[in-house]
């Protein structure tokens, strides 16, 4: 959602360039002390010169302190970090008490999420330093780190014993005792005999649900074959000890083989993390993922993933990827284990992002399954996915037409504002929606249906040149920096391309430039924003810096920090930050009631707002406010919508539910409880609309020579079809009646 941020500030924007120069630091020396770094405002040339400067003043500190001192490369990274977060970081934040608890949480949290190594006894002692941090940060004193560092290695050496005992003898199944896997709001074991029940309580439920798992395996295999010979349960709880004992061994190994650099990167991006969760520290191997991944290399399943602590996260599904096709799949899931075809699944819990891609990776046409877990519901889910080559051609611009009570339409498919930084030929996404529209007014399209669900946003750029294709000439959004006025980024083009109805039709996944777009067109009363309550809420901009830039004769790579430095605002002066775009008509969805968004993770900025721009509203519509409240009236009375709503009421409170029984019987009485309350949803989604999609004349030639085009067509149009969302963004499309030009206020 923000990964085209470092070349559109670096490259794209003269204003972002410049206000780079104009926080260059100037160091001042006092009693041979560390030095200081202060904010200078000048003008451009001068501050060229005093980037050169910094450079070589840095670099003589540097070799200084080597000759003297020879600094670890931990406390240069501590220094350095602190320097370009307190003078460049959009929020200027002092290194205070509630700082260094922040910190102080988001260490011990990122290296012991699950709560299996520290007890309450570890705790009393780290949090001597709980409100010293920021002190020792000052100072590059890294006590605090060394002595939690140096006690979770010990936990780890001893965790091997715990479980291998555990493990030897079976679990007393017959015993009422439950486990809450909320992991944020248990506390920490008492002790060590409290944090080894933890333990007991943590492989019982491992042990429990590979049993259950396998006995479905066999039911499903009975029903089959009904001479197939099932296990009883004491061997398949013999079974399951010893796979979830290999389990356990085979993440110890990989936890023995993390360095150093693995663990420190986890205290530096709670340093950094500390001032919002967009701003992180990439080490040298997650940079060169991050490169890879901007360059357009996706894997090939086509998701983007991260490390979330101890655990492989999926950060978004790349348009046009197997997994974005195929299903199953979602941002926010957590893969666990990674099973080539038929062969045993591998547990990755702990295992470096590197190495897990290479695992998720694979030829085309191979299957890999993925155990993950659903971020919607909590549940465990097997995931099988085709291998497959990750299509570029799906990530662009895309269109298609449909007839509706005998007047045509346009559907536009925008999967990502995307752009080319280096070469000004290639096709962006302003340019191929411009050529887009052209094509489908020749067709006689009487409006315009725009898809931005999914678009975790792009280009700042194209989304500016986009909002002109809908408007005469004005401002599209306000971006600002720290401390300044914000500036107004403006559509100066004064040709209009489409001048009919636009409705845009948009969910909880849409973000950044998507809400840039969405919410110019709504404050300019251009379109009808329909779809989920709110857009994401990602309303901030991020830079990526690699630090060897303010440490130049280090000779390590000291990898990158990916920083927020500018906030997005709209033309009436209400952030997109948290808010995201509220829907003109929301339809009930799978998100509603789910913590998902930006206004739920942890130190977000807030919401705020600045003075206005000067814009006029189109007034382009005649009957705006007759097609809202009829939309409205509809999705109320239509039971399938109920029914959704419905559903993502119980998948709140399914997520808010993680409390599990360890008794066997009551176990699988739950899980049959729960399955037939999805059951009860099974249907919901299955929709026939009845409409027709066809391609635009222009790409009937194209798909007569290219089969594989044609069919990628043809299920697009076929799932386009069985859109309950679009159906009634068309619904909502065709009622829509334009002002005559006379009556029109012109900007």
């Amino acid at each position: 959602m923000d990964l085209f941020i470092r070349k559109f500030v670096i490259n794209d924007s003269k204003t972002s360039r410049n206000h780079y120069f104009r926080i260059i630091f100037r160091i001042k020396y006092k009693n041979n002390t560390t030095p200081r770094f202060m904010t200078t405002r000048r003008k451009i040339y001068t501050s060229l010169l005093i980037l050169f400067l910094f450079a070589n003043s840095f670099t003589a500190f540097a070799t200084a302190t080597k000759k003297t001192t020879d600094p670890e490369k931990d406390k240069v990274l501590i220094y350095v970090l602190k320097n370009i977060l307190t003078r460049g970081h959009f929020v200027e934040k002092d290194l205070n008490d509630d700082f260094s608890e922040m910190v102080y949480k988001g260490f011990i949290d990122g290296l012991d999420p699950s709560k299996r190594y520290f007890t309450q006894e570890d705790l009393k002692e780290f949090s001597q330093y709980k409100y010293e941090i920021d002190n020792q940060l000052k100072d590059n004193d890294l006590t605090f780190y060394n002595l939690v560092y140096d006690r979770f290695l010990e936990k780890v050496k001893n965790a091997k014993s715990y479980y291998g005992v555990l493990l030897k003898a079976p679990f007393n199944y017959k015993k009422d005792e439950t486990i809450n896997m909320d992991f944020e709001m248990i506390p920490f074991a008492m002790n060590n005999n409290e944090l080894i029940d933890y333990w007991r309580k943590q492989m019982k439920l491992n042990v429990l649900s590979r049993i259950q798992e396998q006995q479905d395996l066999q039911k499903d295999k009975l029903k089959k074959d009904p001479t197939f010979k099932t296990k009883t349960f004491t061997t398949l709880e013999i079974e399951a000890r010893s796979e979830v004992l290999k389990t356990m061994n085979d993440l110890y190994l990989r936890i023995e083989e993390l360095e150093h650099e693995d663990w420190f990167s986890t205290f530096l991006n709670s340093v950094v993390g500390a001032f919002d969760p967009h701003t992180t520290y990439m080490a040298p191997r997650i940079k060169e993922r991050f490169d890879q991944d901007m360059s357009g290399k996706l894997e090939g399943i086509g998701a983007r993933l991260f490390k979330k602590g101890i655990y492989t996260e999926v950060s978004e599904l790349v348009s046009g990827g197997p997994a974005r096709k195929q299903g199953g799949l979602e941002a926010g899931d957590t893969i666990l284990e990674v099973a080539q075809g038929d062969e045993e699944p591998l547990d990755i819990v702990g295992m470096r992002l590197d190495d897990a891609i290479k695992f998720i990776k694979g030829k085309k046409g191979t299957e890999v399954r993925l155990t993950v877990k659903k971020k919607m519901d909590g549940s465990t889910k097997i995931i099988s996915i085709i291998r497959d080559v990750v299509e570029l051609e799906e990530t662009f611009v895309k269109s298609t037409i449909v007839e509706k009570n005998g007047k045509k339409y346009g559907l536009i498919d925008l999967p990502r504002f995307y752009i080319s930084f280096d070469d000004a030929n290639y096709r962006d996404s302003a340019k191929d929606m411009e050529q887009e529209i052209e094509r489908l007014k020749k067709e006689g399209v009487d409006g315009l249906l725009i898809d931005l669900r999914n678009n975790g946003g792009g280009s700042l750029k194209t989304a500016i040149e986009i909002s002109g294709l809908f408007i005469d000439e004005g401002p599209v959004v306000q971006v600002k920096y720290r401390g300044e006025k914000p500036m107004v980024k403006s559509d100066t083009n004064k040709k209009t391309q489409w001048e009919g109805a636009v409705v845009i039709l948009v969910n909880e996944l849409s973000a950044s430039a998507s809400e840039i777009f969405a919410a110019a067109m709504q404050d300019y009363k251009r379109a009808i924003i329909i779809g989920g309550n709110q857009t994401y809420g990602k309303g901030t901009v991020q830079s990526v810096i690699p630090i060897n830039n303010f440490y130049p004769n280090y000779e390590a790579d000291l990898g990158a920090i990916k920083m927020t430095i500018q906030k997005f605002y709209r033309i009436n002066g209400g952030s997109t930050q948290i808010e995201g775009v509220y829907s003109d008509i929301a339809m009930p969805s799978r998100f509603s009631y789910m913590k998902f968004g930006e206004r739920d993770m942890d130190g977000a900025l807030v919401w705020d707002k600045v003075a206005q721009a000067k814009y006029t509203t189109t007034d382009s519509y005649d009957n705006f406010a007759d097609v809202v409240y009829h939309s409205k009236e509809r999705i109320a009375d239509n039971e399938r919508f109920q029914m959704i709503n419905e559903y993502a009421k119980w998948l709140k409170e399914n997520q808010e539910d993680t409390n599990y029984s360890l008794n066997y019987k009551h176990f699988v009485k739950d899980s049959e409880v729960k399955e037939k309350e999805v059951a009860r949803f099974k249907e919901i989604f299955k929709f026939d609309s009845k409409l027709s999609f066809t391609s635009p004349k222009y790409e009937l030639p194209l798909l007569k020579k290219d089969s594989t085009l044609n069919d990628k067509r043809a299920y697009w149009h076929k799932n386009l079809s069985k859109d309950l969302y679009v159906a009634e963004a068309l619904n909502v499309l065709s009622e829509l009646k334009m002002k005559s030009k006379n009556e029109v206020v012109k900007n």
